[in-house]
């Protein structure tokens, strides 16, 4: 089957647009081992509707997410630790997508734009306490929640959710791990809501199958580059071009 096939609306010239959107999500992916939906979402927002780009980062999504959530070995500990976000998350997704549809309108380019500049500010800006056992167990659910109706909304999962599992004290290995399980279960839950609103077609899965190589492929040039340039650097560019588009977004629709 042909990409213009898969994107009956989009003409070829987009199609690459598209490709290269993800190819440049999976060099932040690779990098620095989270991004791919939020820049793919930020970026495919401004040629396409947001329902659209959400069906389009499934499979891409899933499959570097599940990829992350290695080692097998201690993946059952970390499960069991982050238990209650993940359900509070797919409860939260599910239920978002029931009662606000899927993404699209207005409504939806501004809260995706919100998320984006809540998610750069902070990570450019903000500090996080250390969050306790006790605490963690009443938290973590509420945290997973608000992020799964965030996610419902905009199709970005990483607001609240990556500043909370940052503020557990885990160490590296296992932060990028706990994210790999978190974003593996928003997306299939992001699959679920759309699938329940009617927007996740064959065609939706076929043309987010094919942009699992150009995002596999921007994985692999992103860690060639994490090895090449300084991870504050990027990260602060990266984090810097996400604030940008979130003002883009939201004052495009609030000045037309």
């Amino acid at each position: 089957m042909q990409l213009a096939e898969l994107f009956p609306d989009v003409l070829a010239g987009g199609v690459l647009a598209i490709a290269a959107v993800f190819l440049l999500a999976g060099i932040v992916k690779g990098a620095v081992g989270l991004g791919l939906p939020t820049v793919s979402m930020a970026l495919l927002a401004l040629i396409m509707a947001p329902v659209q780009a959400a069906a389009l980062l499934i499979v891409p999504s899933l499959a570097t997410n599940l990829w992350q959530t290695r080692p097998w070995s201690t993946l059952l500990a970390l499960l069991k630790r982050l238990g209650g976000m993940q359900v509070g998350a797919f409860l939260g997704t599910l239920a978002g997508a029931w009662f606000l549809g899927a993404p699209a309108g207005a409504w939806a380019m501004v809260s995706l734009g919100l998320a984006l500049l809540t998610y750069a500010a902070w990570g450019l800006f903000g500090s996080l306490p250390t969050i306790g056992p006790r605490t963690q167990t009443w938290l973590g659910p509420v945290v997973g929640a608000i992020t799964g109706i965030i996610t419902a909304a905009t199709g970005v999962f990483v607001v609240p959710a990556v500043p909370y599992l940052q503020s557990l004290g885990l160490a590296r290995d296992d932060l990028v791990q706990a994210m790999g399980i978190s974003f593996s279960v928003s997306t299939v839950s992001l699959a679920l809501g759309l699938w329940l609103n009617g927007e996740y077609s064959v065609a939706a899965a076929g043309g987010s199958l094919a942009m699992l190589v150009p995002a596999i492929a921007g994985m692999y040039l992103g860690q060639l580059l994490r090895k090449a340039l300084s991870p504050q650097a990027f990260r602060k560019c990266f984090l810097g071009s996400l604030l940008l588009l979130g003002i883009h977004l939201i004052l495009k629709e609030w000045l037309v």
